[in-house]
């Protein structure tokens, strides 16, 4: 299997707030964020398009096995995965940040298979923040 990487973009406010995050972790998902943080194009918050992934977001995504799943993205502390909120330290959570509507990336489960999953939509919601 191939690694989509594709370009991501991040609100400046968020990036920082999500750096910080990810080099307080010391798991495989905090690497992973740190390595999507690294990579992001920040944009300007007033920028950022409605159609990229940002914390708080409801997104619906489709996997590589062809099921759909919908989860807000949220911080460590709000994650719920009964109530569908998925934090950003998670790897599918570190996976789906910056993507916008269209995009996949392959991404690494915590048993180490690497699956891709591709963004349906993306509703944006308010309150939303990162806070580390």
């Amino acid at each position: 299997m191939r690694n989509l990487r594709p370009q991501i973009v991040l609100a400046q406010s968020e990036h920082r707030q999500l750096l910080a995050m990810a080099a307080a972790g010391s798991s495989a998902a905090a690497e992973s964020l740190l390595d999507e943080m690294e990579r992001a194009r920040v944009v300007p918050d007033t920028q950022l398009n409605p159609d990229i992934v940002r914390m708080g977001s409801r997104v619906q995504y489709r996997t590589d096995d062809d099921n759909r799943k919908t989860v807000t993205l949220v911080c460590p502390a709000d994650a719920d995965i009964s109530e569908g909120k998925v934090s950003v330290l998670t790897p599918i959570g570190a996976a789906l940040i910056g993507l916008r509507t269209g995009q996949s990336i392959t991404w690494e489960a915590r048993d180490g298979r690497k699956n891709v999953l591709t963004v349906l939509s993306v509703i944006q919601t308010t309150g939303a923040r990162a806070e580390a």
